[in-house]
């Protein structure tokens, strides 16, 4: 029997929005902020840019981020988070903090391109 996705589940619908490789990450450097994609490079720097514009697409084609096109040479393409993208923070936070726990709880700690808001650090 294969295994279906139960379009119901409130988690299973979360997951299907933030579950992508990068998509976490690129939704928490644009809280509060305005970047263009070289930017977000820096800021992510595992992610390749086919793979970062993938992701980009995605969290647009869902409505969480906002794209703009300026009509100048070189293009400028800006992204911000919607309002819809904006209220997913507070479960990126509660992410982090549970991650944090998790890792010092082994003994590691957290470093990543993610930073707190509250600046909490272990080592």
């Amino acid at each position: 029997m294969k295994d279906t996705i139960n379009v119901n589940c409130p988690v299973a619908a979360t997951l299907q929005l933030i579950g992508g490789k990068y998509k976490a990450l690129l939704l928490w450097h644009l809280s509060g902020k305005i970047l263009r994609f070289n930017e977000l490079r820096r800021l992510v720097p595992e992610a390749t840019p086919k793979m970062l514009t993938q992701q980009l697409r995605e969290l647009e084609g869902d409505g969480l981020i906002a794209r703009k096109v300026y009509a100048v040479v070189p293009p400028k393409v800006e992204y911000s988070l919607t309002p819809r993208g904006e209220s997913l923070f507070p479960i990126l936070q509660a992410m982090y903090a549970w991650g944090s726990k998790l890792l010092e709880g082994e003994g590691i700690c957290p470093e990543c391109s993610m930073k707190p808001v509250e600046a909490e650090h272990c080592c």
